[in-house]
């Protein structure tokens, strides 16, 4: 699983050349005949996939083209099914008892492998003749020639000129934006100030860049409108600066060279205070050029950049980060101004019949203005019936509805499709699997990815860091939304906005990448052949309209359950197997996945599961994913066969011994260990040194007579996996760990996520102290200043949980001090104590949790100001207080929330203020 797979642009080619060239290696030992057609297949196919990679890059392709890549791209996931049969007879070989019982089935055996290779021989035949034909077709029709005259001449339309000439009273929600980003332009520094808007496609940048142009151009000596395209011609754009800043003065009939224009532009500019909008910026390379031509003088000049690029933004603006705008989404109500203005022209002249599903299509629309303006006009070819309303409604995420203002739509987003490299465009689409308005967590979807072939290692980064690429620059690209952060700012989860779903949706069916079948849609691509299947049950009639061929399919999602469920057994190629929201999913649907040879990801969400023996026969598994089968209880004996497996993913199970067979596995969580454990499991856990990720439930009693035997062994595990690759560890016991306190040598010196829960230690490890790498701590400790003090001093620290049960009378109040944390982006503390912030500590927090008891006000006040130091924490954005009223009055707790909110709006951010009471009622009267 270490290259490229498969990609919608090649289908399974980059996989099938790689398995040809490891059939060729010598220890396959292949027939001199076999080995000879292996390497004419490797050759031809080769040639076929450059051509392939080379026609991805052509936007339209004539029909015939067209054709012959789909013909190709389909024969590579035949030719591959084909070789993995044949890989895996060979690497299984034939397994048979000594003595005449052996003798008899060996005979048998090889009557069996004559019959096979004669099968194979003629498939292999078969095969041949099917590249030779596709080779003959390449050259009688003349494929090469349409890379080399770069397909059908498209007369490129500039879609943004309707944002350049909007006039403002046809305009909704611009007010806001235009006016905060005319102070960011105004003032400050005398030299040349560049402020970026970044926003997805569609989204009204070149519109608000033009207004804020208009609003104040003419407080420049010169001022110039240009915008870019995808490979702007530089010669050009400089010309259409220079005749705006130079207005008459500029000779439009002479030519000059980019070197000569940049000279002119430069002398002119070089005095004068001006204005220019670079709108749609994609890529640096062209803002340097565009930059060394701008003389940075220091008159006051400006320049706003627009794009749909984080990165790029970030670097037209740098060092300055603080200047660059991110264009945000309308807000519901002017989603709707803009929406009935449209069509009706006012709300209030929307028909009853038609305001409930408008206000759905609304919301389907996000925000999104184009997306908005699209769905106005597409509705205005509508009767003012409920049921062509409803039915548009529906087909929004699913590329079904058509007319040239969504084919105009689509064109404009499919800007920022085309502009991806190819295995972000794989990527990207393979998101149609997942239904509207889904939530996708980054990290199971970088293991769908990785299960699926699409992240190749690169730069000596494992596969889980390079797919996080993929996806930190999807969302730096604008095409796929942030849903939840993580304390140290990477996306935890997303979503796709339903504009771009159609759009993705559309183009994988065009592409046969993806096939979704839901109640809403079904849509099965013209070939035949589902190589990707996503099945939502929720509604689904028992009987499709066009039945579904499984024989080819090589991954497969459903979601919900319904007793119609295909079978397993139909499924012969599975790769990929997901069954997302099937509670109701039975034991005995599984009966049959020991038949899918070929399966590299299997995840299951269910209540009442229990995972089948014949799991042990999936000798390609690779990700098992069990983390939503919160009844599992333990795990088959055979699990220990799977020697691929990296992933083993599930809620506390228990787990067989020979787990030291698995020594692939990188990420195990959870392991319980209990009596019914033997020392034989944890001796073979220390074995798996590749182990970068390992959760353990510890459930042994400290009464128990041989706790001491488990607890050596523990240690021992710990220090062997601490001193290979353990990156994250999370121990979770009803018990006291506190012989843990002293005892783990050497220090995990790559531990990086720590969390300790479910029993308080009685103070920090020694060991824990020297963890340079630990950026994540969650623990349950008793709190005293002296702990504060020793993880202030953790040089990598920015996320930190602390429960702390009842302080000493001595320590009711905490004082965290200046210089302390210097990393910390996030502190949740729970605990009956208070605690004080001095001036200067926590330097960088932008998220606290606390909660403060409120009848220990009084010696807490001794120690700090009544707003407990939170006006000291100048970086903080997010603030979340529970105020513990038992015992207190309710002029204290009005009191304290007085001050924590006058402490509060005087902090410079945007602050996020949640107060909460808890035990109110156990308030005195």
């Amino acid at each position: 699983m270490d290259g490229f797979m498969a990609s919608a642009a090649t289908g399974a080619m980059s996989s099938l050349l790689a398995k040809l060239a490891e059939l060729l290696r010598e220890d396959y030992q292949l027939q001199k005949g076999m080995r000879r057609e292996v390497a004419f297949l490797k050759d031809e196919l080769s040639s076929m996939n450059a051509l392939l990679e080379r026609l991805a890059d052509v936007e339209v392709l004539d029909p015939q083209t067209r054709e012959w890549r789909n013909q190709v791209r389909e024969m590579s996931y035949d030719i591959e099914d084909c070789v993995d049969d044949y890989m895996r007879r060979l690497r299984n070989g034939p397994q048979r008892p000594s003595g005449v019982m052996g003798f008899f089935l060996g005979y048998v055996q090889k009557v069996k492998e004559l019959v096979t290779r004669h099968e194979t021989a003629e498939q292999i035949q078969e095969l041949r003749d099917r590249i030779v034909e596709a080779g003959h077709r390449r050259k009688r029709y003349k494929i090469d020639d349409a890379v080399s005259f770069g397909g059908i001449k498209v007369v490129p339309v500039d879609r943004r000129l309707p944002a350049l000439y909007a006039e403002f009273g046809g305009l909704v929600g611009i007010n806001v934006p235009r006016d905060e980003i005319i102070k960011l332009v105004d003032g400050g520094m005398p030299g040349v100030k560049v402020v970026s808007i970044v926003g997805c496609g569609g989204l009204g940048k070149t519109t608000v860049a033009n207004q804020v142009y208009r609003y104040i151009a003419e407080q420049f000596d010169c001022h110039a409108f240009v915008s870019l395209s995808q490979n702007p011609d530089m010669v050009m754009i400089f010309q259409s600066v220079l005749s705006q800043v130079k207005k008459n003065e500029y000779d439009t009939t002479k030519s000059c060279d980019q070197e000569n224009l940049i000279r002119e532009l430069r002398d002119f500019l070089k005095d004068k205070r001006y204005l220019v909008v670079i709108d749609d910026l994609w890529s640096t390379q062209s803002w340097k050029t565009i930059k060394f031509a701008l003389f940075e003088n220091t008159c006051g000049s400006r320049i706003i950049v627009t794009t749909r690029i984080g990165t790029i933004a970030k670097s037209c603006s740098s060092p300055q980060h603080d200047l660059v705008y991110e264009l945000r989404m309308l807000s519901e109500d002017d989603s709707k101004r803009l929406f009935f203005r449209r069509i009706f022209g006012s709300e209030d002249k929307c028909p009853y019949q038609l305001k409930e599903v408008s206000t759905e299509i609304v919301k389907k629309c996000g925000g999104l203005p184009l997306a908005i303006i699209t769905m106005a006009s597409l509705l205005t070819t509508k009767s003012y019936t409920r049921a062509d309303w409803s039915k548009v409604c529906d087909s929004i995420g699913s590329g079904l509805e058509k007319n040239g203002d969504v084919e105009e739509m689509s064109l404009i987003l499919s800007l920022s499709y085309n502009h991806l490299p190819h295995h972000l465009r794989t990527c990207l689409l393979y998101l149609s699997m997942f239904p509207e308005d889904y939530v996708i967590k980054r990290d199971y979807l970088v293991r769908r990815w990785i299960a699926e072939g699409f992240v190749s290692g690169n730069g000596g980064r494992n596969l889980e860091d390079e797919g996080e690429c993929y996806f930190n620059e999807l969302i730096n690209r604008s095409l796929v939304q942030p849903v939840d952060y993580q304390y140290d700012g990477r996306v935890y989860s997303c979503r796709v906005h339903d504009m771009i779903l159609d759009l993705i949706t559309c183009k994988a069916v065009e592409e046969n990448f993806v096939t979704v079948v839901t109640d809403k849609k079904q849509m099965l691509a013209s070939q035949g052949k589902v190589h990707r299947l996503s099945l939502d049950y929720h509604g689904l009639d028992s009987g499709t309209e066009n039945p579904i061929v499984t024989t080819y399919v090589r991954s497969l999602n459903i979601f919900r359950y319904s007793e119609q469920m295909i079978a397993l057994s139909d499924f012969g190629a599975l790769r990929v197997l997901d069954l997302d929201g099937n509670e109701n999913l039975e034991s005995c649907y599984l009966q049959d996945v020991g038949k899918l040879f070929h399966l590299r990801y299997l995840r299951i969400k269910a209540n009442n599961i229990k995972l089948p023996e014949q799991v042990g026969d999936l000798q390609s598994l690779v990700i098992l994913d069990l983390l939503n089968c919160p009844k599992l209880g333990e795990l088959p004996a055979s699990i220990v066969k799977l020697r691929q497996l990296k992933w083993l993913l599930a809620p506390p199970v228990t787990l067989p011994d020979g787990v030291g067979n698995m020594q692939a596995l990188e990420s195990v969580s959870f392991v319980t260990v209990d009596y019914t454990t033997s020392i034989t499991l944890l001796q073979e856990l220390g074995s798996l040194t590749r182990l970068r990720t390992l959760g353990l439930d510890w459930h042994i009693n400290p009464l128990h007579r041989d706790k001491k035997t488990y607890e050596d062994n523990f240690v021992s595990l710990l220090g062997k996996l601490g001193s290979s690759n353990l990156q994250c560890l999370t121990l979770i016991s009803p018990w006291s760990l506190d012989f843990l306190l002293d005892s783990w040598s050497p220090t995990p010196h790559l531990l990086q996520e720590l969390g300790i829960k479910g029993w308080y230690l009685s103070k920090i490890p020694l060991w824990m102290a020297s963890l340079t790498n630990l950026t994540y701590l969650d623990v349950e400790v008793k709190v005293r200043q002296e702990t504060l003090q020793i993880l202030g001093d953790f040089p990598a620290l920015q996320f930190l949980k602390l429960y702390s049960n009842s302080a000493g009378p001595e320590e009711r109040c905490l004082v965290i001090s200046n210089n302390g944390f210097p990393c910390l982006k996030k502190f949740s503390f729970v605990g009956w104590v208070n605690m004080i912030f001095k001036e200067g500590a926590m330097p960088v927090l932008e998220t606290l949790e606390f909660q403060i008891i409120v009848h220990e006000m009084q010696i807490a006040c001794v120690f700090g100001p009544p707003d407990f130091g939170i006006s000291h924490l100048s970086t903080l954005r997010n603030l979340v207080v529970t105020v513990h009223c038992e015992g207190s009055r309710i002029e204290e707790v009005e009191a304290l929330e007085a001050a924590i909110q006058s402490a509060t709006s005087m902090l410079p951010n945007n602050l996020t203020l949640a107060l909460h009471r808890f035990l109110e009622s156990e308030m005195v009267k």
